[in-house]
């Protein structure tokens, strides 16, 4: 059986080892795992062991793949040396830039390509540019000439990514 680990915050101390005891006199005998979990989970002040599993933030699962495979697009300087074939790879590799872009602020074409063109050894700056757009990353007029990095939160993923290469 795996082992699962749930944290436990305890604010008072004694209020919580005072209401263990008490109900570890109450059952005489030393209680069973299921039992103990129970106890230990009332004193913390949870119903029982399942409403403090419920109450434990989730933490995102990293898809280790599509990061492993972003960072084989990157070179030692952290600059995209070839796009890649994945869809979800590709996304993935457009949040640096987008990182670099200026938030809440018009940008002409030519000023997104000087954004892009130092970050790029394959020459396409124009692909990254209108995947950066299919991508939701930013968003262009009609007539393509001001482009506007969208504000959103960045992937876990992306993330890892991006501190992965200003790691590197």
């Amino acid at each position: 059986m795996s082992q699962d680990v749930t944290p436990l915050y305890v604010a008072d101390l004694s209020a919580f080892t005072k209401s263990l005891r008490k109900s570890l006199n109450e059952t005489g005998a030393l209680p069973g795992h299921a039992a103990m979990l129970a106890m230990v989970s009332k004193a913390a002040g949870y119903r029982n062991h399942q409403h403090l599993k419920a109450d434990q933030p989730k933490t995102p699962e990293l898809d280790e793949l599509a990061l492993k495979r972003a960072l084989r697009v990157f070179d030692a300087q952290g600059r995209m040396i070839r796009w890649p074939k994945w869809t979800k790879v590709q996304g993935l590799c457009l949040w640096p830039f987008w990182a670099l872009m200026p938030a809440n602020q018009d940008m002409s074409e030519k000023e997104v390509n000087e954004i892009l063109k130092p970050g790029l050894t394959f020459g396409d700056h124009v692909l990254v540019r209108r995947s950066l757009i299919d991508h939701k990353l930013a968003t262009r007029t009609i007539d393509g000439r001001v482009y506007r990095r969208i504000e959103q939160r960045p992937t876990p993923e992306a993330l890892a990514l991006m501190n992965r290469l200003k790691n590197r």
